[in-house]
């Protein structure tokens, strides 16, 4: 019975190698694990780097054992649970620095490696922008370094080479890629659902408001959408991106009801239409949002009777979709705005705000001029566009109507309805973006997070659902030039709002539309897209049969092609040290001693020895160097020079 070949012991360098390969792929993760895992898992590695140079024994197996149990019970301590996105990426981290400590074979290193092509995914669930694949790309890099550094169980080549080597392979490998990126079968939703806490960092509008929610978003740089418009821009006073539409009130905060969904779009009067294409950024909500008012219903969607856009299903990826909107219009006059909801007000609270808007009823009468009469209010009272409003107690809407007098959008949106729906106006709350960045060089409309705003409608007789925004009232310029031109140059506001450094600015948007781009083309590639592009290419028959005899013709024929140029190369590559062997047999023929074409070179050796004993010596040391730079591991550039040297010296 043959003996069982040894397992080769893992070595110093390898150890080093894949160490800081995971270190660097799991970097990323850093800011979003708990401190206390960041730290036992940079413990770990160094730990089992010191073991490695200090040549010393690995910690027993019952240590491991503990320390997985007790890892294992602290995530589920900090998470609740070892299921989903967070709980499983830290899991994995925790898993793999301890998959470290008793890594003690090759063979262990290469488990070690193919974990670390899985962990480069788990980054792609918080970022898929331009820089994070750039990054995960050279981890990709140098994970594949490692795993041919593996591959040695003696004297490893030199660094140059494993990555050299390793970038070839990820070059060859680059027209595989792209045909599955483009051939690949795309479907209506992901291969498999995200867990459940996918989006739990998702900033953006919520379908409730109260003092205070709002501002909060300002200082938030996130982008919430994308547009590009067909012709001119609006002006920025018109660009109202409608969002959820709050109707009830409990005396502090404005929320969302559920309403009924339709599958057209009424409108009284359709004037001025923009045509348009918005992307949205995933928020795992179902609203879309478009210019007020929405005239067109993108696919698989639906709207309610407030009209705001929803989706069938959560915005859970970047969607891209076509609309058009009407900028000046006329909905609900025929309508009955059911006045017992839009004009309902919680008990108990704002008793100043419910005797201003009898008054107000009393003394003017007609809702028009109620309305008007308290906007006129908020313009002559002073009142002031704030970030930091004072805080609000139990009547929040009474102090700040009457003592503070200072809030942000939210406040005055909120206030302005609670008094007219006190007045006996119909009204209610509507909230979602104004404004945005036109960047030029894409030619589209950036709307941030920041430019979160709330506004209101108003019914009147014969007019139906008026827009009113009582913010314009007391600042203006927030419509017409946004954020920063409403509020006092002191006050702290995110670099996208207030441009300090036009170059740095410059740069930001530079970014922007490369990130854009990314996003339309890489990212945005679904099955819309796909269908339209091989329809350009002349394939209707886009099925997902045709698309898989498609992707398995052209990978085997990409793979015939790659084989044939390396065996073409490897073909025509001369070997330096046979080609001087080559000279030496060619000196030997003509010494009378003739290598056999079977022969090997130690056997060629011996009988050269025993024909030609004179100049044995010199063939002898001629074989010995050809078998170590075609069989060893050696400093080739030297050892060819000496054997080029005995050939050229080898005398018959």
């Amino acid at each position: 019975m043959n003996a069982a070949k040894p397992i080769a012991a893992i070595s110093l360098r390898n150890t080093v190698w894949i160490t800081l390969t995971l270190a660097l792929i799991a970097a990323p993760h850093a800011e979003r694990l708990p401190l206390w895992l960041t730290v036992i898992a940079a413990v770990f590695c160094g730990w089992r780097l010191y073991l490695a140079r200090m040549r010393l024994e690995l910690p027993a197996r019952w240590l491991m054992i503990f320390i997985v149990a007790a890892g294992s019970a602290a995530i589920y301590l900090e998470y609740r649970t070892l299921f989903g996105r967070d709980a499983g990426v830290a899991l994995l981290v925790l898993m793999i620095s301890l998959k470290l400590m008793e890594t003690r074979t090759q063979r262990d290193g290469m488990v070690l490696a193919f974990i670390g092509y899985f962990l480069v995914i788990t980054n792609f669930f918080y970022s898929q922008s331009i820089p994070t694949a750039l990054y995960l790309l050279a981890c990709v890099w140098l994970i594949t370094a490692t795993m041919i550094g593996l591959q040695y169980t003696r004297e490893a080549p030199p660094t140059r080479s494993q990555l050299r080597t390793a970038a070839i392979m990820l070059a060859q490998s680059a027209p595989l890629m792209i045909v599955f990126f483009i051939l690949f079968p795309r479907m209506q939703g992901p291969l498999w659902g995200l867990p459940t806490d996918a989006f739990a960092g998702v900033t953006g509008l919520s379908d409730s408001m109260s003092p205070g929610s709002l501002n909060k978003l300002v200082f938030s740089e996130d982008v919430a959408l994308r547009a590009t418009f067909a012709g001119r821009l609006p002006p920025q006073n018109r660009l109202y991106w409608r969002g959820p539409v709050l109707l009830d009130f409990d005396g502090r905060t404005w929320t969302a009801a559920p309403r009924a969904m339709r599958n057209q779009i009424e409108l009284d009067r359709r004037e001025n239409p923009v045509r348009y294409t918005v992307t949205v950024e995933p928020h795992n909500r179902r609203w879309l949002f478009a210019l007020d008012m929405p005239g067109t219903l993108p696919p698989r969607a639906g709207i309610s009777v407030d009209h705001l856009l929803l989706s069938q299903v959560p915005i859970t990826t970047r969607t891209r979709y076509e609309m058009e909107s009407f900028l000046d219009y006329g909905i609900g006059a025929a309508s009955n705005p059911a006045p017992a909801r839009m004009l309902a007000l919680p008990a108990g609270f704002n008793p100043q705000t419910r005797v201003l808007g009898q008054q107000l009823r009393a003394q003017h009468g007609n809702s028009e001029a109620i309305m008007n009469a308290a906007l006129k209010m908020l313009r002559d009272q002073k009142f002031v566009y704030t970030l930091e409003p004072p805080l609000l107690g139990t009547h929040a809407v009474d102090e700040f109507l009457f003592e503070t007098r200072a809030g942000f959008c939210e406040h005055f949106a909120s206030a302005f309805v609670v008094l007219m729906r006190a007045a006996g106006v119909p009204a209610r709350v509507v909230t979602g973006y104004l404004g945005g960045e036109y960047n030029a060089l894409g030619d589209y409309l950036i709307v941030r997070q920041s430019d979160a705003h709330a506004w209101t409608e108003v019914w009147l007789d014969n007019r139906g659902w008026v827009r009113v925004d009582p913010t314009n009232s007391v600042s203006p310029a927030r419509a017409d030039g946004g954020l920063a031109a409403a509020l006092p140059d002191g006050v702290s506001l995110p670099r996208s709002a207030r441009a300090s450094n036009p170059l740095i600015h410059q740069l930001a948007l530079t970014l922007d539309s490369m990130a854009n781009a990314w996003n339309q083309t890489v990212l945005g590639y679904n099955l819309e897209t796909q269908r339209a592009l091989l329809t350009r290419a002349g394939l209707d028959d886009t099925s997902w049969r045709t698309l898989a005899v498609m992707l398995i013709a052209a990978t085997g024929v990409i793979t015939l092609l790659l084989a044939l140029l390396t065996l073409r190369n490897r073909a025509h590559k001369r070997d330096p040290a046979l080609a001087l062997y080559r000279a030496f047999c060619a000196k030997a023929a003509r010494a009378g001693v003739v290598r056999d074409d079977a022969e090997g070179p130690l056997d060629f050796a011996l009988r050269f020895a025993t024909a030609r004993p004179d100049i044995a010596p010199a063939a002898q040391a001629i074989t010995q160097l050809y078998v170590a730079l075609r069989y060893k591991n050696i400093n080739k550039n030297n050892e060819l020079h000496e054997l080029r040297q005995r050939v050229r010296q080898f005398a018959i």
